[in-house]
């Protein structure tokens, strides 16, 4: 399929690029490095090559959100946010951007994504999981009352949001301990972003906003395949929980799921009964993932062509308002 259009796609700063070492082996660091700050080069020919039309990009995790300095967050979400705008300036018809906020502080943040909107032309931002504040150890979640203002900001806005994977600190998840191949993208990463969406979800946040949409990656970090079961536990004792509906309709109505990294023709039927195919999306988690194992799945995998045409392109254009 031509003209695929991509969500969860990485670049790196040289200020972010040394987060990403520690996911990939040391022979092909070099590499990784190499792609993950390039934009002109393997990027636009991987592209080319396995039909990806248009790619809106990201920083790496955690960056932004790994830096428990306020200020120092704050000014490296500008500088990654003004580089990719520059790229995007370069090439309008084939990159968009994600901005990067500095979460340590959220009226920064909310007047950071204000300008990568109504300035920079940006279509959303992406938050790399919870944010360090202060300390190394200290940690905030954005279900969290301080961040109250900026989820009306947001909301104002009229964009979506990516809540993209980053491993919890060990210091707070010794289960990983003597396991560290279970971390990252391997497990960690889905429990740890599932459990945040789950807390969005169970908030009231999409009552107070029922129009916001967040995007979860990776077939929904796992979410369609036990929304079921959360839902069924909770009715048996849900008392005094501040949200409205049920979190499967939370899932339903406020999500959108892309195919990134989890390239499987059984997890996108089982994903496209529970929310449907107009609330799935194409990506590939370049350059963390490769363009040609998303295309040569995506494009032969047994499904209608119709559902093809709106995952790989079309729910994309109407969610973004893409030419």
């Amino acid at each position: 399929m031509k003209n695929k259009i991509a969500f969860e796609e990485h670049f790196a700063i040289e200020l972010t690029i040394s987060d990403s070492q520690v996911y990939t082996k040391p022979e092909v660091w070099t590499t990784l490095k190499s792609n993950l700050l390039d934009f002109e080069q393997q990027r636009l020919e991987q592209m080319d090559r396995w039909g990806t039309g248009f790619s809106i990009l990201s920083l790496n995790s955690p960056a932004v959100q790994g830096i428990a300095d306020a200020d120092r967050a704050v000014d490296v979400a500008r500088r990654a946010n003004d580089i990719l705008a520059e790229q995007v300036s370069r090439h309008p018809t084939r990159f968009g951007g994600f901005a990067a906020l500095p979460m340590q502080r959220p009226e920064a943040a909310a007047r950071e994504l204000e300008r990568c909107v109504k300035e920079l032309g940006f279509h959303g931002f992406l938050v790399n999981g919870f944010s360090q504040v202060g300390d190394v150890e200290t940690v905030v979640y954005y279900d969290a009352p301080e961040f109250t203002d900026f989820w009306a900001a947001a909301a104002a806005l009229d964009k979506l949001f990516y809540m993209h994977p980053r491993d919890p600190l060990p210091s707070r998840e010794p289960i990983y301990d003597g396991a560290p191949w279970l971390t990252g993208p391997t497990w960690a990463f889905a429990v740890e972003t599932s459990i945040h969406a789950l807390r969005l979800m169970s908030c009231g946040l999409f009552d107070r906003h029922p129009a916001l949409q967040m995007i979860l990656g990776h077939f929904g970090e796992g979410l369609p395949f036990n929304i079921w079961r959360v839902d069924h536990i909770l009715r048996k004792g849900r008392r005094g929980m501040p949200y409205e509906l049920e979190l499967g309709d939370y899932l339903r109505r406020n999500t959108h799921i892309t195919t990134s990294g989890n390239f499987r023709t059984p997890t996108l039927l089982s994903t496209m009964l529970e929310v449907s195919s107009d609330r799935i999306l194409y990506s590939v988690d370049y350059p963390f993932e490769k363009h040609e194992h998303a295309a040569q799945w995506f494009d032969g995998c047994e499904i209608s062509e119709h559902d093809r045409q709106k995952i790989g392109r079309d729910n994309a254009r109407r969610l973004f308002g893409l030419a």
